[in-house]
C-alpha cells in the first residue's frame, strides 16, 4: 500500500502522529515537507530507511532543498533541488543563477536510505533560519512508500 493511500484509509486519527507525512499537517496532503515564505513545514520529520520524502513550495517564494553535507551521517547520499553533487556546488550555482530553486508548485523528492539525522536548508533563506531535518530510523512512525 502506497503511503499516502495509508494516510487516506486511516484517516484524521492518524494526523496527529504521523504529522510530517501527510504534507504540512492537512489530510489528503500528496508531500510530506511544505515551504512558507520562510519555513519548512514541518521543519523535522521521521521517516524509515528507503522513504521517499516530497518537499512542495507552497509559498510564492523561491526555496530550494539543500543538504549540509558536512552533517550528513557516513554513507548517506547528499542531496539537492537542482541535484547538484556537493553543497557547494549548490551555493555556487545559485548565487550564479539561481539553479536548484522550487518557484511555487514545484516539487523535489529525495529517497533515504541510511539511518540517521538528514540536516538541509534553504540557500536563499537560510541566514533567516529555514532548516529542517529528516531523521531516518527504524522506530517511525510512517510507512515507507512499499507499504
Amino acid at each position: 500500500m502506497e503511503r499516502r493511500d495509508f494516510l487516506r484509509a486511516v484517516g484524521p486519527a492518524a494526523g496527529i502522529g504521523l504529522a510530517g507525512c501527510i504534507g504540512n499537517g492537512t489530510a489528503g496532503g500528496d508531500y510530506d515537507v511544505g515551504m512558507s515564505a520562510k519555513a519548512f513545514r514541518p521543519p523535522s520529520i521521521e521517516v524509515r530507511p528507503g522513504t521517499t520524502v516530497r518537499w512542495r513550495n507552497t509559498s510564492k517564494q523561491g526555496h530550494t532543498v539543500t543538504a549540509y553535507e558536512g552533517q550528513l551521517p557516513d554513507g548517506a547520499e547528499f542531496f539537492a533541488s537542482g541535484d547538484f553533487d556537493s553543497e557547494q556546488a549548490a551555493r555556487d550555482a545559485w548565487g550564479n543563477a539561481t539553479s536548484g530553486t522550487l518557484f511555487e508548485g514545484q516539487e523535489y523528492t529525495h529517497t533515504f536510505e541510511v539511518l540517521g539525522t538528514h540536516p538541509y536548508f534553504c540557500i536563499p533563506h537560510e541566514r533567516g533560519g529555514m532548516v529542517g531535518t529528516v531523521v531516518v530510523t527504524e522506530d517511525a512512525a510512517t510507512p515507507t512508500e512499499s507499504e
